[in-house]
């Protein structure tokens, strides 16, 4: 095993470092859970390039760390594991990624040794101050990767899930893009976490279950992670909740988005229907989301001008808690604090079907217009500021 290097890359605050796992991260991991066997041998899908370009386009320091079960012992014998281990170092190294370290504990789960993930006793020589922890990632597929980074106080990517090594590669080389935003007057007390990198999961509650149901649309079909806790005057009427939940989200989303850098900047809900469906619509098929009897159209432009165009008519006052006057405002009161232009249309005869497809449709929007190009890292805008 190797000692770091020294700290020569000039960042300032540290070397950052990417801590990576082996086994069900690079290497395929077999229902045995040992790869002691070229038969057992397989790289992850999108690993090696995935490591060359973090590699080549990054100072990130590559410390490899994987717990091997009993390694040494009759239940692992040495000679059945450096094979491997060595074949994968050449195939990698072939491809220009090297490790700066490579760290193995060998116990096993019994043994509860400190020095076996997510314990740290292994690590360090990564603990002195010297390294910039809180800008340096643990790359792994498993709960106790999870928790490693959190022991060392660094970030986590935890592939599998939702997420790929592309995935993982953007979040690393470009970074990530979470917000949290808090909000409270007399009448509300907001609070807001946002992950636009995220699965979709989602932990929402205002009082309002209604406006539960469509908020968790945004989360699902945007693939972004959304926690919103709302404390609302709700003794008095829906509008504060609603209103001050949107000029929430709506900072979360741009703070979120940061520089904008990559992104695609527009988007549209690209959910097609049937030519039946869309027979009796003047709403064309490529910007449209179906949801039964109804057609919902969303886009919009993250470019920085606040802008809304509403073009759908509710008649029913009320939909569940909310009344429906409401969604024109919170879509307004969205698109005034995100700094984005918003055209929304919707036709049917169903309210909750036309309510409901609309916040999936700018879901799928904002999906498509927050999609980064790492290798385009470059403003989308001939302005040069957004």
């Amino acid at each position: 095993m190797r000692m770091p290097a020294s700290l020569t890359d000039g960042r300032g605050t540290g070397v950052g470092l990417l801590f990576i796992d082996r086994d069900g991260t690079i290497l395929q991991e077999p229902a045995d859970e040992q790869i002691d066997s070229f038969e057992k041998f397989h790289f992850v899908p999108g690993a090696i390039s995935a490591l060359r370009f973090l590699r080549q386009h990054t100072d990130f320091r590559f410390v490899m760390v994987s717990n091997q079960d009993g390694l040494g012992t009759p239940s692992y014998p040495e000679e059945d594991f450096w094979p491997t281990q060595n074949l994968m170092l050449e195939i990698l190294e072939g491809e220009g990624v090297t490790f700066d370290d490579i760290l193995i504990d060998r116990s096993f789960p019994e043994d509860n040794l400190p020095t076996r993930k997510p314990g740290t006793a292994m690590l360090t020589a990564y603990l002195d101050g010297s390294f910039d922890l809180a800008n340096s990632f643990v790359i792994g597929d498993r709960e106790s990767d999870a928790q490693l980074a959190a022991n060392l106080g660094c970030q986590a990517v935890i592939l599998g899930e939702g997420y790929t090594w592309e995935k993982a590669v953007e979040i690393i080389y470009a970074g990530p893009r979470r917000a949290d935003v808090t909000r409270t007057t007399k009448e509300t007390d907001i609070a807001i976490s946002l992950n636009l990198d995220g699965t979709g999961k989602s932990h929402i509650s205002t009082g309002l279950g209604f406006f539960d149901h469509m908020l968790e649309q945004i989360a699902k079909h945007g693939s972004i992670d959304l926690d919103i806790q709302v404390k609302g005057d709700l003794h008095v009427d829906e509008h504060h909740t609603i209103e001050d939940t949107a000029l929430a989200l709506g900072e979360a989303l741009l703070k979120a988005l940061g520089d904008k850098r990559g992104i695609e900047r527009y988007g549209f809900s690209s959910e097609t229907s049937t030519a039946e469906s869309l027979s009796s619509s003047n709403l064309t098929a490529e910007y449209t989301l179906p949801m039964d009897d109804c057609l919902c159209a969303v886009a919009l432009d993250f470019g920085g001008r606040p802008w809304l165009v509403w073009q759908a008519d509710f008649y029913r006052e009320r939909v569940g808690e909310m009344p429906t006057e409401m969604f024109l405002h919170f879509f307004k009161s969205l698109s005034d604090s995100a700094r984005m232009n918003l055209n929304i249309k919707a036709e049917g005869q169903n309210e909750h079907h036309k309510i409901e497809g609309i916040f999936k449709a700018l879901a799928r929007a904002i999906r498509m217009a927050v999609r980064r190009d790492i290798h385009h890292m470059q403003l989308p805008s001939s302005k040069g500021v957004l």
